[in-house]
Order: C-alpha cells, then sequence, then structure tokens
C-alpha cells in the first residue's frame, strides 16, 4: 500500500520525513515538483507535480491519501479515496460537505481522517484522556457543574513588538479575526462576533507559571459531544480558543479598527495589502525559533467545591529539528497515516481518535516533540 502525500508546505516537512525514514512506500505530490525534492529529495526520488488526474490513476485500493493542499483539496481527494476504495488523511476541521462524505465512506471500507495536527489534533487527544481520566476517578455524580477550556496559539519565542511572527502567509489569520464564535460562559452561550470583544486573560500552570491573552475561536459546542460530554450535563464553560502573547491585543488595535470597516472586493483586496506587509514586517529569520503553547483543562465541581481539576499542558519551540509548529503539525498527521493502515480506525468520517491504546500511543510521541509535556492535577 502506498501513501501519496500531496502538499509539502512549511508544516507538513517532519511528518513525511518520518513517514519515509520508517520505510513505508510514499509518494510525494506538490504542486512545485522542484520544492519538494528540496524538502525530502535526499530521501526519495518518488516525487511528482500534483495533479489530481495522475493521482487518480496511480491511486490503488488500499492506499491512503494525505492531502496538506489549501482546504479547498480536501473533499475532491476524500471523494477519490471513495470512488478507488482509498483512505483520506488530513490535518484541518471537518467541513459539512465532509461530514456528508460519512455515509459514503463507510459504505466502502474507507477512513476519512480529519483534524489530526496541533489545533485541532493534539487538542482533541488531550481531552479525550481527560475525559477518560475524570470518568475513572470516581467523582462523577448528577449534580457536578462542569468547566472546560482548551487554548492553543503559536507565538514568538523571542518576542516582539507586534506580539506575533508569522511562519505563513498572515492572510489566514486576518480573515480569522473577521469570523464569530461561539461558545459557554455562565451556563449560556456567548456568541461573539469579534474576537477581542471576549478577550480575556489566561494563566498556564507552566513551570513558571506565565499569562497569556485568550479568546474563543470558531463554534465550540459540538466539541461538547465529540468529547463525551452528556446532554443534561451543568456546564459552566467550555470554550476552545486561541492563546496569544500578552500585549497582543494592544499592539493590534489598529489593525481591528481597520479590518471591522473592511467590504467587497475593495476590502478583500486591503486585507491582501496588509497581509503583504505583516509578512515582510514580522516574518520568522531563518533560524529563529518558534514557541507553540498549549493547554488543555477540565475542572469538576460540586457545590461549590471541585472534585477534579486537571490541565493537560504543552510548550514547545524551534531547535535543531525545525520549527515547533511543523513538528506538531505534520507528526500526529503521521501517526493518523499508519493508525489507517493498520486498521486502527474504523471507516467513515472521523476526527482525532479516543481509543485509550492511540491516546497514549500519541501522547508519548508528542512528549518527544515538545519540550514540556505534563498533566497538571490542581487539587493534589
Amino acid at each position: 500500500m502506498t501513501i501519496h502525500w500531496c502538499g509539502t508546505g512549511l508544516s507538513a516537512i517532519p511528518g513525511l520525513r518520518r513517514l519515509i525514514e520508517a520505510g513505508h512506500e510514499v509518494t510525494v505530490w506538490n504542486r512545485t515538483a522542484e520544492k519538494a525534492q528540496q524538502a525530502v529529495g535526499d530521501l526519495t526520488d518518488r516525487i511528482r507535480a500534483f495533479d489530481i488526474d495522475a493521482l487518480e490513476a496511480d491511486l490503488q485500493k488500499g492506499d491512503v491519501i494525505v492531502s496538506m493542499l489549501p482546504a479547498d483539496w480536501h473533499v475532491p481527494l476524500a471523494k477519490l479515496a471513495i470512488a478507488k476504495g482509498a483512505h483520506f488523511v488530513s490535518s484541518s476541521y471537518i467541513a459539512p460537505e465532509m461530514r456528508a462524505l460519512d455515509s459514503a465512506a463507510r459504505g466502502a471500507g474507507v477512513a476519512l481522517v480529519n483534524e489530526v495536527g496541533l489545533d485541532p489534533g493534539i487538542d482533541h487527544v488531550m481531552a479525550h484522556w481527560l475525559m477518560a481520566d475524570y470518568r475513572d476517578s470516581g467523582a462523577h455524580h448528577p449534580d457536578n457543574e462542569f468547566e472546560f477550556i482548551s487554548y492553543c496559539g503559536g507565538v514568538p519565542k523571542i518576542p516582539n513588538a507586534f506580539r506575533y511572527k508569522f511562519s505563513w502567509s498572515p492572510l489566514g489569520v486576518l480573515k480569522a479575526l473577521r469570523s464569530p464564535s461561539r461558545s459557554i460562559r455562565g451556563f449560556t452561550e456567548l456568541e461573539v462576533a469579534r474576537p477581542w470583544d471576549a478577550l480575556r486573560s489566561y494563566i498556564a500552570p507552566l513551570p513558571q507559571p506565565e499569562s497569556f491573552e485568550v479568546y474563543p475561536n470558531r463554534d465550540s459546542l459540538p466539541f461538547m459531544a465529540e468529547y463525551g460530554f452528556a446532554p443534561g450535563w451543568r456546564v459552566r464553560e467550555f470554550v476552545r480558543g486561541t492563546l496569544r502573547l500578552n500585549g497582543w491585543a494592544e499592539a493590534w488595535a489598529n489593525v481591528f479598527d481597520e479590518i471591522e470597516t473592511l467590504e467587497g472586493a475593495a476590502g478583500e483586496a486591503r486585507l491582501k495589502e496588509m497581509s503583504d506587509q505583516f509578512w515582510a514586517e514580522n516574518a520568522y529569520d531563518e533560524g529563529e525559533p518558534d514557541r507553540v503553547v498549549l493547554c488543555v483543562a477540565l475542572k469538576v465541581s460540586r457545590a461549590g467545591q471541585p472534585v477534579y481539576h486537571k490541565t493537560y499542558v504543552m510548550d514547545a519551540w524551534g531547535d535543531a529539528r525545525g520549527t515547533a509548529m511543523a513538528r506538531l503539525v505534520s507528526v500526529p498527521v503521521s501517526l493518523a497515516v499508519e493508525a489507517v493502515l493498520n486498521r486502527e480506525i474504523r471507516p467513515g468520517v472521523s476526527a482525532a481518535p479516543s481509543d485509550p491504546k492511540l491516546v497514549a500511543r500519541w501522547m508519548e510521541t508528542v512528549d518527544r516533540l515538545a519540550q514540556h509535556l505534563q498533566v497538571v492535577d490542581h487539587l493534589a
């Protein structure tokens, strides 16, 4: 069986190299074959210019397509996988169009695995671990109240005046700032049109506790069922969000003011102009270390007293192995590919696994990828 890895951008390389070095049959597809050659040409000569028709001709039953391409390629490649009896893996969020393929994938015995990067991905695995640990703790009771937070952010290891640096085009970051979010705060649904309207301070329980700015991201509510929250549970807080260095909101205040006013084609053109400027002024320098901080916490209380409270916390930064972001996005993708090949993930559309054996195996690998990984028991 062959792994068809599509896309060799900055966050794809460590996981791709891991699969090739492990001896898997891998064909590398990239829109620019020369760039793929620079990334993995020392390991393989199975490098081809990406073309979906050529991929279809080469694809065999039981193969795996990995899409590290832009999001609009995921569904066409997943449909191709179903048609050929192959599997599909992506680090991206499950779009409604991808979710709609679940029945066809099950019927074809095909796994379409998504959300297996960093965020989404490692954060899901941490959440599944915490939920399993809580269920095993003996603390469950019908009167319990639940608080769940998951905050992740890529930030510069060496802070700059802008309080942020870009490892790829800033356009996606700018567009995300214009997206609404849904979460739960104070037992009620919180809908926010713009992230800065719900900005809060969060102290990460690192070896040296550190304060960050955090805000809700996207729609958190569907993940309650994904993580095993029962419909009748009393949930005080449930939020999946983004983490930024302190001072980020102040440094970006003018950016917020401007993007709030942008509309139509002229607005899109201005966003592109801003993106180009940010890329020129605030991109990482060659060899400059990035940093990734991820905190996932579950707190359960009864009659005002905590009965369970743990945080899974990770801190990682760029080193001789390359950027933290690339390691933490692409290596989990490679783990998902191996799980699919080993038939450890069922057919259909799915996100990062909750199976205890896979959770343990993945977090052992993450422990080697990050400089700090710990479960903090706040009640100990």
